[in-house]
């Protein structure tokens, strides 16, 4: 009894203190902050020398909450796209203009963003963007005759076209990120003919037995450190406005951005040398 008469004081100050200070709460961990969305991705869309429906041509990339899309085309006297890539500011490049020409310094600079990862989707009359420079056939995996050509020893006659044609599309690789989910379907569209298909390092994802039209439609692959996405299809609003056109060039943009899908360059080659 004396040893708890002994302590009674003492705990009679602790219970003064703790009246002082109040009823004891339990303080709750504030909650994490939500993990920051990913950034849009940044497209960039050049046109150019070949005429379209200027209208109605930007309607497939309008309305993808995560792409955002400016469009440019060449002015004269003032520079091009790839005049300066020190400032970079795009995921992925669009090519949808025609019979251009780039200078050496252009065409190092186009290999130098192949070089960083920048991705890029040649679309329609886009496999004829760059007729003269030959690298170029090398980054599409693909050729578009514009007159009779000799390669090789081999004489290849001009490329053909065909315009509103009713094109039986068939989904070659459903397994492919950009065509997963899709199935064959019909758009009215342009066929391209007599034109060359290199396979080596393609993944091959559209095809076609349409009279009058090469058997590849789209097809993905690798440039450098570039993820490449071509497509024939896009002619004008009737393709346009086809919702399985509008399906490809959002998962063909989400794809060449490295947004989706996991594949990654193996074993990259360099396209050429620089400038070439």
């Amino acid at each position: 009894m004396e040893s708890l008469n002994r302590f009674a004081p003492m705990a009679l100050v602790v219970l003064w203190i703790c009246l002082l200070a109040g009823p004891i709460v339990a303080v709750e961990k504030a909650p994490a902050a939500p993990a920051p969305a990913k950034r849009k991705i940044k497209a960039v869309v050049l046109t150019g020398g070949h005429g379209y429906d200027k209208k109605a041509f930007p309607k497939p990339f309008e309305g993808h909450a995560d792409i955002a899309c400016e469009f440019t085309a060449p002015q004269k006297g003032k520079p091009g796209l790839f005049a300066d890539v020190d400032k970079w500011a795009y995921d992925t490049i669009v090519l949808y203009n025609f019979r251009q020409k780039l200078s050496k310094a252009e065409r190092a600079n186009f290999l130098k963003l192949l070089d960083r990862g920048v991705g890029l989707f040649i679309l329609h009359h886009a496999m004829a963007a760059y007729p003269d420079w030959k690298e170029y056939e090398k980054i599409l995996g693909a050729r578009y005759y514009l007159k009779p050509t000799e390669v090789n020893g081999v004489m290849h006659p001009r490329s053909i076209w065909k315009h509103d044609v009713d094109m039986k599309i068939h989904v070659a690789d459903a397994d492919h990120a950009i065509t997963r989910g899709m199935k064959d379907f019909v758009i009215h569209d342009e066929t391209y003919g007599k034109w060359s298909y290199f396979p080596a390092g393609s993944r091959l994802l559209l095809t076609t037995d349409t009279p009058g039209s090469n058997k590849q439609i789209a097809w993905a692959r690798f440039a450098r450190n570039s993820r490449v996405f071509a497509l024939q299809l896009g002619h004008d609003g009737k393709a346009y406005a086809d919702p399985n056109f509008r399906r490809l060039i959002a998962q063909g943009m989400r794809w060449t951005a490295g947004r989706i899908g996991k594949e990654k360059p193996r074993n990259a080659k360099k396209a050429g040398k620089e400038g070439k």
